[in-house]
């Protein structure tokens, strides 16, 4: 895209707010991003149209991640009631193409371009070229990996959060059990998510008054000793679910965590055990110790990742 085209305009929609901007090729534009609060619109429709009729550029084109499942020109909401259809957005905001990517995918559009400002290194030398793997942990979780392919790449979608939880030995095993009973099943998500590490918690102290995951991380701050605990057995998980999802896409190119739980979990990883958990894959060990691991810490990221998808198109 040249610097006189029209400016695309890149959404991120989250269960609680939903970010727009405007970019131009894969930057975006200074002080052209805006916030809203999902609570007082009925949907993205509204949002958009309240955005733009704020703005005098009027884009031909969008891309627009959101929160949940995405097929073709229609996504579900996981964690908010709305149903976005593409067709229908287009008609409420005269732009012509919008394309829906799962909010994991636009991230994933954004990694091969972060400034190093914006990564923690959490182990591991700078990320060489080749496949890379975004692991998202937040409200829920996903893992995707991100394939490189002529100027762009490729991020397929997943709902990687519903697999299996990796279990190695007697806690886990009884953690899976209680999960089970509860959820049907024991899936990532159900223990590495905001709402899974109340979860994780509350397996650990059965006897205790329940925490939110903010009181949780503040009692891992003070110390806490069942904090500690939960904490310690979090990390634990997450290296090896990390370490099975590289055995199978080989992220030469990095393994990145994002969202506010991997940030808020960024101090703890190293002390916790991150390093020894994630390298612990017998005689695949090697390999596996190969692979970089970085906390993503741009906010706007998933914004950035649109930009350079509707970039990546034209390309």
């Amino acid at each position: 895209m040249t610097q006189g085209e029209n400016p695309v305009l890149v959404a991120d929609v989250g269960g609680t707010n939903t970010r727009v901007a405007l970019a131009q090729g894969r930057a975006l534009i200074d002080g052209a991003t805006e916030r809203f609060r999902n609570a007082e619109f009925d949907g993205l429709e509204d949002v958009l149209r309240a955005y733009l009729a704020r703005h005098a550029i009027r884009p031909s084109r969008a891309a627009i991640a959101l929160a949940g499942p995405v097929q073709g020109d229609h996504a579900a909401m996981t964690n908010l009631g709305w149903q976005v259809q593409a067709p229908a957005l287009a008609q409420a905001s005269g732009i012509g193409h919008i394309a829906l990517l799962n909010d994991l995918q636009a991230q994933g559009h954004a990694v091969p371009y972060l400034a190093q400002a914006h990564l923690r290194m959490v182990r591991g030398a700078a990320p060489a070229p080749g496949t890379k793997l975004v692991i998202g942990l937040g409200t829920g979780v996903n893992a995707a990996p991100v394939y490189p392919l002529g100027a762009g790449h490729i991020v397929p979608p997943a709902e990687a959060g519903h697999i299996h939880l990796p279990l190695k030995g007697a806690e886990d095993y009884a953690l899976a059990d209680w999960l089970t009973e509860r959820r049907g099943f024991a899936s990532v998500e159900d223990v590495l998510s905001g709402a899974g590490l109340e979860r994780l918690y509350a397996f650990h102290t059965p006897n205790q008054p329940a925490l939110d995951a903010g009181a949780i991380m503040t009692a891992l701050g003070a110390r806490d000793e069942r904090a500690v605990a939960v904490g310690r057995h979090y990390v634990r998980l997450l290296a090896q679910l990390a370490a099975d999802l590289a055995l199978t896409t080989l992220p030469f190119g990095g393994i990145y965590l994002i969202g506010g739980v991997a940030r808020a979990f960024g101090p703890w990883l190293d002390e916790f055990g991150f390093e020894q958990g994630f390298t612990a894959m017998g005689r695949f060990s090697d390999l596996v110790a190969r692979f970089p691991v970085a906390i993503v810490e741009d906010d706007f990221a998933a914004l950035a990742g649109c930009a350079a998808y509707l970039s990546g198109q034209m390309a």
